[in-house]
C-alpha cells in the first residue's frame, strides 16, 4: 500500500536545495516506494519539501503518527556505501542513465561500485535458468561474447547459470550486474570473484540499501532494472513460470524488444523460450540475429575496444561425491545432444571422475549416449 496523491506529472528534477540525504530519507520512508516518490517530487518540488508535507498527507490518508525516515538511518547508509566502495546516483543525477528513467517506477536512487558511465550505454540483456543445460550456457558465452564484440554492453543479474557465463563472456567489452540486494552483498556467494572482476570491466548496481542481504521480493525489482537499463532483452533457456520471464514481461511492458533462443521441446528449460517465441518475440540463434532484429528498429552501436582482464579463475572442483555429480550431470543435460567434452569441462571435473558417473547414469537408463560423443537426457 502507498500514500495517497493526486495525480501529477513524473520525473522532474529535484530542486537544487536537495541533498543526497534528503532524497535517501524520502525513499526509504516508510509506504513511500519509487511510484510515490516520484509523485512526491513532481507535486512538492523537492525533496525536502516532500518530507515536510508527508506526515500531513498521511493524516489525511488515514495513517496516525506516521513518521518519515530519521536523518540517522539516511545518514547510516551513506556511510555504509562509502566503506562499500559504492557510490550513490540520484534520479536527478546527469549520471543516472535516461534508458532507466524513462520506465514507470524509475528506481529513485542507484548504489553503484564501479563506473556508471556503462549504465548509459547501448545495452543488452542477457538473461535466462540458472539450472542451465551445458548447450544453454555455451549459448550464453556465444551471444554475450558476440553482443559485445557488436558495441553492446551485456547486462544481467549475476545469478548461477545463464547470467554468470554472460557476464564472465563480456568481461573483456564490458558488463553491469543488477543485484537483488546490496552492491556489497554477492549472490550466489561464488560468483564473488566475478563480481570483483565486473567492478573494474563494468559496474555492479542496486537500488537496495548497501549490506542488504537479498530476498525473495526484491528480484521482481531488480529484474525491471535489467531491462529498463536495455535495448532489448535475449532469453536463453527458461522454465514456463519463472523469473526470467518475468524479466521478459517487464521488457515487453517497458517497449524494449523480447528476443528468445529455441529449445527442443521435451526441455521443461526451453518452455519459457518457446513460449515468447510462439508470442511473437523473436527468435534469435546469434548475437548476429539479435543485431539483425535491432537493425531494423534502430541504429547498432560503435564496438566498444577494452583491454581483455586477467582470466577468471576456473571453477570450484566438486567436493560434493558421486550423488551430488549425478545431479549436477542431470541438470546439465537436456533431450537435445549434448557434446560429453563440453559437459566435463563445465563440471569443472576431472574426466575419470565424470566418465565414471555418466556411465552410471547410462546403466540406470537416464542418460543416452550418441554417435560422435554425444549424451542426451533418456
Amino acid at each position: 500500500m502507498t500514500i495517497g496523491l493526486a495525480p501529477a506529472r513524473f520525473g522532474l528534477p529535484a530542486s537544487a536545495v536537495d541533498d543526497d540525504l534528503s532524497v535517501l530519507r524520502l525513499i526509504r520512508s516508510r509506504r513511500v516506494g519509487p511510484t510515490t516518490f516520484h509523485r512526491l517530487i513532481a507535486e512538492h518540488g523537492s525533496a525536502r519539501a516532500a518530507l515536510e508535507a508527508l506526515p500531513g498527507i498521511a493524516a489525511q490518508s488515514g495513517i496516525a503518527d506516521y513518521a518519515v525516515c530519521p536523518e540517522s538511518v539516511a545518514a547510516a547508509e551513506l556511510a555504509a556505501g562509502r566503506r562499500a566502495g559504492a557510490r550513490l546516483v540520484r534520479h536527478d543525477s546527469a549520471d543516472y542513465p535516461d534508458s532507466l528513467r524513462q520506465i514507470d517506477g524509475a528506481p529513485a536512487i542507484l548504489w553503484v561500485r564501479g563506473d556508471p558511465a556503462w549504465l548509459s550505454r547501448d545495452v543488452m540483456a542477457v538473461i535466462g535458468a540458472r539450472n542451465a543445460s551445458s548447450l544453454g550456457l555455451r549459448m550464453a558465452r556465444g551471444m554475450a561474447a558476440g553482443l559485445g564484440e557488436a558495441g553492446f554492453t551485456v547486462a544481467a543479474g549475476l545469478a548461477r547459470g545463464v547470467d554468470t557465463a554472460a557476464h564472465a563472456a563480456a568481461l573483456p567489452t564490458g558488463t553491469i550486474a543488477v543485484m537483488a540486494g546490496g552492491v556489497d552483498v554477492i549472490y550466489p556467494a561464488e560468483n564473488a570473484d566475478l563480481a570483483a572482476r565486473i567492478a573494474e570491466c563494468g559496474v555492479l548496481v542496486s537500488e537496495q540499501p548497501p549490506g542488504t542481504e537479498p530476498a525473495a521480493r526484491h528480484f521482481p525489482t531488480r529484474n525491471r532494472i535489467v531491462s529498463g537499463l536495455s535495448q532489448g532483452v535475449v532469453v536463453i533457456e527458461a522454465a514456463q513460470r519463472s523469473g526470467t520471464l518475468i524479466t521478459a514481461r517487464n521488457a515487453l511492458d517497458q517497449g524494449r524488444e523480447v528476443m528468445a533462443v529455441p529449445g527442443h521441446p521435451m526441455d521443461a528449460r526451453a518452455a519459457g523460450c518457446n513460449a515468447l517465441i510462439r508470442d511473437g518475440a523473436t527468435l534469435v540463434r546469434s548475437a548476429a540475429d539479435v543485431a539483425d532484429a535491432l537493425a531494423q528498429t534502430r541504429p547498432l552501436p560503435a564496438p566498444v575496444v577494452m583491454a581483455a582482464p586477467d582470466p577468471l579463475p576456473p571453477p570450484p572442483r566438486d567436493q560434493g561425491g558421486p550423488i551430488q555429480l549425478e545431479s549436477r550431470i542431470l541438470q546439465r543435460l537436456s533431450p537435445s545432444p549434448t557434446e560429453e567434452n563440453d559437459l566435463i569441462r563445465d563440471l569443472g571435473v576431472p574426466a575419470a571422475t565424470a566418465s565414471a558417473v555418466i556411465l552410471s547414469l547410462e546403466l540406470q537408463g537416464r542418460v543416452t549416449r550418441l554417435a560422435g560423443g554425444r549424451l542426451a537426457l533418456s
